[in-house]
């Protein structure tokens, strides 16, 4: 190898290890300033008992939702009411909410959505449509915004409330645990926990002048009813594919007060069944994350491919051995460091390289998908890519 090419390399390889150690110590100093509920100190009542309503929008659902909505009226919280809007299934997700109504009429009420009107996805409509109505039935203090497959904890609305209240919170997200269902799974997930390290510090989420670090989860959006009103609701966000992400942007731009936590276990999801579940779920996301912008899809994929993939290939180099492996050791810490509050094993760091590999091709895939279709298919509904990107985009312009 050319000398001159063998410094670019070996500068390119410390570059990229003191990089990582950057994030794990930046990261282990920060995580501990993000409150975990579980701890007893945060089993608490929220002072002054305000009403809660939660929304829970589903499509075609019905393998998950009895037990998504069991868990809500299972809650120890007495001032909650849950609003599930049936969002044009075609299975028999209607047929088990009302069931469930039936039994729970004080706390549950079933809408049903049976077309969708034209600028809208059909999530931020289900939502807006039932906010619509719990303001006009009950004027809750709060909303709080989940998905069909969440499973809750008894205590945790309680808990998640009393924190947002003894906070100030405007928008409270607490963290879900994942359910891990093969090794697939494991490695996919606890690659994106680490990375998402890189895209948002959350112990900066409560830091008013960090502007980029907000954060939205579609899990567990907890928002007070008159921040919601303010910034124009789901309205506002009618065509925004990462609906979630859109919101906790929005709310942290405007300049409320947002908070997050971590909670393992009073909150669960299954994300998606294997490595395929997982990357087909990605699809329609990525390309949304990235603005719909093929040029930033192209600099991210180059980012990880440096940042991910070289330091593999820099153990074959001795010029750049001891760097990469110091890069790997600070990437293992890392998933240590998330293990602790994510319950996903560390030793699937072990798969990181072929981690970063799936992701980028994903990326790749969520784009030319995209472009090729003209725009993105989701749970049956085709959204053109030029509505997307005229009627979306809250993310480029906030």
């Amino acid at each position: 190898m050319p000398p001159a090419a063998s410094l670019i390399f070996k500068a390119l390889a410390w570059l990229i290890a003191l990089a990582w150690l950057w994030k794990a110590l930046t990261s282990l100093l920060g995580l501990r300033r993000v409150p975990d509920l579980t701890n007893p100190a945060y089993d608490l009542v929220p002072q002054n008992n305000p009403s809660i309503t939660i929304i829970v929008p589903a499509r075609n659902e019905e393998k998950n939702i009895a037990s998504c909505l069991n868990s809500l009226l299972e809650q120890d919280y007495a001032n909650l009411h849950i609003i599930a809007v049936d969002d044009r299934s075609t299975d028999n997700t209607g047929e088990v909410m009302e069931a469930l109504a039936t039994l729970h009429p004080e706390k549950l009420i079933i809408l049903h959505i049976a077309e969708l009107p034209t600028g809208w996805l059909g999530k931020t409509h289900a939502m807006a449509f039932a906010v619509r109505h719990a303001i006009s039935l009950h004027a809750p203090a709060y909303f709080l915004f989940t998905d069909a497959d969440i499973f809750f904890r008894p205590e945790s609305i309680r808990i998640a409330l009393a924190q947002t209240v003894a906070t100030q919170a405007d928008h409270f997200v607490l963290l879900p645990t994942a359910i891990i269902k093969s090794a697939g799974e494991g490695m996919l997930l606890s690659y994106l926990q680490v990375m998402s390290l890189w895209a948002v510090r959350t112990w900066r989420i409560a830091d008013p002048k960090a502007l980029r670090d907000a954060i939205g989860v579609g899990a567990f959006n907890l928002i007070r009813t008159p921040v919601y009103q303010q910034l124009g609701g789901f309205e506002a966000l009618r065509m925004e594919i990462v609906e979630d992400l859109a919101l906790g942007t929005r709310i942290k731009r405007e300049g409320f007060r947002q908070r997050i936590a971590y909670g393992p276990e009073l909150v669960r999801v299954h994300w998606a069944s294997g490595v395929s579940g997982i990357l087909n779920g990605m699809t329609k996301n990525f390309f949304a994350i990235f603005h719909y912008n093929p040029a930033i899809v192209l600099l991210s994929c180059l980012w990880i491919t440096i940042f991910c993939v070289a330091p593999i290939l820099f153990l074959a180099l001795p010029q750049t051995r001891t760097p990469a492996l110091l890069t790997l050791a600070h990437i293992a810490f890392l998933y240590f460091l998330s293990s602790r509050k994510s319950r996903v094993s560390p030793w699937y760091a072990v798969f990181f390289p072929i981690s970063a590999a799936l992701v980028i091709f994903s990326i790749i895939r969520s784009a030319l998908i995209t472009l090729k279709q003209g725009g993105v298919i989701w749970r049956g509904t085709f959204y053109p890519l030029s509505e997307l990107r005229k009627k979306g985009g809250n993310l480029r312009r906030l």
